[in-house]
């Protein structure tokens, strides 16, 4: 087996792993237990964490920089996920507060990934797109973040709906990958730019 496909088995049981793990969280309901502030650090950490996996292993990095850039919006189509918080808000269950504008900022950030994946963009239209695409979500994820860390200090039920499953995947396992590969793009893009300036 080449160090290639190695690399993307690791990577693959590394995944299911977390996954695995962070659904065990989610069934046992843990993060209804955490202290309030523990799960916006929890998120960062894991953030940081995956990202400097993804700088400091070479061989992760190295297989990163060979991606086509549309490989980084793929996970983002998850971000439909909005429709669930509009129709949890309708139903008395999430609170407006959080669930309409992160609802609609991941329906918007998310169509906008599917649009650039499937339209026949030129290489250099495609890298703008993806480099507007890329700011315009991570700002919304990161208003996210902190719209659902300032509900939570706020109160103790407001947003209890995400220490459930499947919502419990979110903090641990979904939003860590999304918003660590915003920063690994910018990353990739800012790299890609300065070695064409060359």
């Amino acid at each position: 087996m080449s160090a290639s496909l190695r690399l993307q088995a690791g990577l693959r049981l590394a995944l299911f792993g977390w996954f695995i793990v962070a659904v065990a969280v989610g069934r046992q309901e843990l993060l209804l237990r955490l202290p309030q502030p523990v799960l916006p650090a929890l998120v960062l950490s894991l953030t940081a964490l995956l990202v400097i996996l993804c700088r400091r292993v070479t061989p992760l990095r190295e297989h990163l920089d060979q991606l086509d850039l549309r490989w980084f919006l793929i996970p983002h189509l998850t971000r439909f996920v909005g429709i669930w918080f509009l129709v949890l808000h309708q139903r008395g269950i999430m609170p407006e507060a959080f669930a309409v504008p992160a609802g609609w900022g991941d329906i918007v950030t998310a169509a906008l990934a599917g649009l650039i994946l499937i339209l026949p963009l030129a290489p250099a239209t495609r890298r703008r797109a993806v480099t507007i695409w890329n700011a315009v979500g991570l700002v919304d994820l990161l208003f996210v973040v902190a719209t659902a860390a300032r509900l939570t200090l706020a109160s103790s039920t407001g947003m209890q709906v995400m220490g459930y499953l499947p919502l419990s995947l979110l903090p641990t396992f979904l939003v860590p990958i999304l918003l660590a590969s915003h920063l690994v793009l910018f990353s990739r893009l800012a790299a890609t730019e300065a070695s064409e300036a060359r």
